[in-house]
């Protein structure tokens, strides 16, 4: 017969498996309800620059860097080629208007005056030969004319002559007509004389001035190659201060080429390189200021060159009033470039968190100051020590300006 087998009470293995199990999943439940979804990094507080907002005066200025250079340069172009002769001036040393830097020569260029002079001499030679013949053809002329007026005087008095008699019946009727037709004849010929010798007098006319332009044309020509002569010596522009030349005694040179420079010392100007990010705000007359020797000096922009290169433009100032003692070109002064008006506004201090973030969001510590979180903010403007803040950000709150290189895509920092 079958024996019935009573269950056992109490707990079994399996029972604790499933309770332990339960109480896990539980657990993990409210962990993850109770949970802010952030992810954070730990780090020592000591190790971060933290920063107090501030509400305060915003100076809209950049600082850049500038060196000292000469008003104006005037370059050294050589108008005339040839070899260097001689040199008479050293690069560095002070110039006058005029002086002789350096000698060239150029033989090709002697043998083009002696030519020039040459072919002068013939077309005067020339000239002196046509005007002997055009004096002796106006002679000839004056005495055709005579010749020409005496004829008609005479065929005139002929004619009348036998008009008189042939009325009278004195000469036959053919003579009569013969002498008439000698007067008309003679009468023509003194109208056809006198056109040519019109025509004869505007050519010879013509020609003269024609001569006249030929021989001042070659005069000129002349002229233009003794001026290429004096070329040959390159002289100095202005007075200034000889810099850079390049030339050396046997060298050739070549037309045009250049040979250094003059800088103009009669005032300084101060060249600097601008961040592309500021080539909207900066325009001329924008003033600016150094310090040097516990003096102020004050200077603005006479020119902002509109090339871009390697992210950098470049301007030109120019001093206001006095100038520092003893200023040389080449020298370097930090320059304090006013780009508006000072306005009141919040302020932040710059720092390395800015490259990581671009100004966009930044770490800002709560009360206790015991953990930072990520907020969004807004900039503005910029300078060398504050950043002006838009929004997001009060005066008093504290906010993590060190590099953010480390802290990677975490929501908060947890500060030790």
């Amino acid at each position: 017969m079958d024996k019935v087998i009573e269950k056992k009470k109490g707990l079994k293995k399996k029972h604790v498996f499933w309770g332990i199990g339960i109480i896990l999943f539980v657990a993990l439940v409210l962990n993850i309800s109770l949970s802010s979804h952030q992810s954070v990094y730990r780090t020592e507080k000591d190790k971060l620059t933290i920063s107090t907002i501030t509400d305060g005066q915003f100076n809209d200025y950049i600082t850049i860097i500038g060196q000292v250079e000469p008003i104006s340069t005037i370059y050294l172009d050589v108008e005339e080629g040839g070899k260097v002769e001689e040199i008479y001036i050293e690069e560095g040393e002070m110039v006058s208007q005029g002086d002789i830097i350096l000698k060239l020569r150029n033989t090709d260029l002697n043998t083009s005056i002696m030519n020039s002079e040459s072919q002068l001499a013939y077309h005067e030679n020339e000239m002196r030969n046509t005007q002997i013949q055009m004096e002796q053809q106006q002679i000839s002329n004056k005495r055709q004319k005579l010749q020409i007026d005496l004829q008609v005087v005479r065929a005139k008095r002929k004619y009348s002559q036998y008009e008189r008699l042939f009325k009278e019946e004195l000469v036959a009727r053919e003579d009569y007509i013969q002498a008439k037709e000698e007067y008309d004849l003679a009468v023509k010929e003194q109208e056809l004389t006198y056109q040519k010798m019109v025509q004869d007098s505007i050519f010879r006319s013509n020609q003269k001035i024609r001569m006249d332009e030929s021989l001042a044309n070659t005069r000129a020509s002349l002229f233009m190659a003794r001026q290429r002569l004096d070329n040959l010596n390159v002289k100095a522009p202005v007075n200034g201060q000889l810099g850079l030349l390049d030339a050396e005694i046997g060298q050739s040179i070549n037309r045009g080429q250049r040979l250094g420079l003059v800088h103009v010392l009669t005032d300084f100007k101060i060249n600097a390189s601008i961040d592309e990010h500021y080539i909207d705000r900066v325009k001329r007359k924008l003033n600016g200021t150094f310090e040097r020797n516990d003096c102020d000096y004050s200077l603005s922009i006479k020119k902002v060159y509109p090339e871009v290169r390697e992210g950098q433009f470049e301007v030109d100032l120019v001093f206001e009033s006095q100038k520092p003692e003893n200023i040389r070109t080449g020298q370097t002064y930090h320059i304090k470039l006013e780009l508006g008006a000072p306005e009141q506004s919040v302020l932040i201090p710059r720092g390395g968190f800015f490259q990581s973030t671009g100004g966009q969001w930044v770490y800002v510590l709560n009360e206790s100051g015991t953990e930072a979180a990520k907020r969004n903010i807004k900039i503005g403007k910029q300078n060398p020590k504050y950043y002006e803040v838009i929004e997001g950000l009060k005066p008093g709150e504290k906010v993590i300006t060190s590099s953010y290189e480390l802290f990677g895509e975490n929501d908060r920092i947890v500060l030790r």
